[in-house]
C-alpha cells in the first residue's frame, strides 16, 4: 500500500526535518520509539531527536574573540557577528558552553566567535 504522506515527503513537498536551517538540530536524524498499548494491536509511537554531537572546540574555526560586557546576551552577540540571532548555539558550541547564559555572565571575559556559516573555512 502506498503511503500518501511518505509520497509527499519523497517528492519534497513536506520537509523531512521539523527544524529550520539555522537550528542546532538541522540535519540531525529523528528516531521513532514505538511501545505497545494496553490492548493487542494498540501501539503508540513517539518521534524524538537523535543525539547531536557537539564539535570539539579545536575543530570550530574562529573569526575573532569578543570581550563580554555587562548585559551581553548570546543572541545579540550572534546577531552582531554572525548576522542571525538564532545562531547563538554556534557561539555556545565555540565556547564549549551548554548554557547560553553561562558564557556571557562574566564581564571582562573574552569568548570565541566562530566563522559565520558559509564562510571560507567554516
Amino acid at each position: 500500500m502506498n503511503d500518501p504522506v511518505q509520497m509527499l515527503i519523497n517528492a519534497g513537498a513536506i520537509p523531512t526535518s521539523p527544524f529550520g536551517p539555522t537550528s542546532r538540530y538541522a540535519g540531525v536524524a529523528l528516531g521513532r520509539y514505538t511501545f505497545p498499548g494496553a490492548n493487542a494491536g494498540d501501539e503508540t509511537s513517539v518521534a524524538y531527536v537523535l543525539r547531536r554531537f557537539v564539535p570539539q572546540g579545536r575543530d570550530i574555526p574562529l573569526a575573532t574573540r569578543h570581550l563580554v560586557r555587562a548585559g551581553d546576551r548570546a543572541d545579540n552577540i550572534a546577531a552582531s557577528y554572525l548576522g542571525i540571532a538564532q545562531l547563538n548555539w554556534r557561539v555556545a558550541d565555540a565556547n564549549l558552553a551548554s548554557d547560553l547564559l553561562e558564557f556571557t555572565s562574566t564581564p571582562g571575559v573574552r569568548i570565541a566567535i566562530p566563522l559565520p556559516p558559509g564562510a571560507a573555512g567554516a
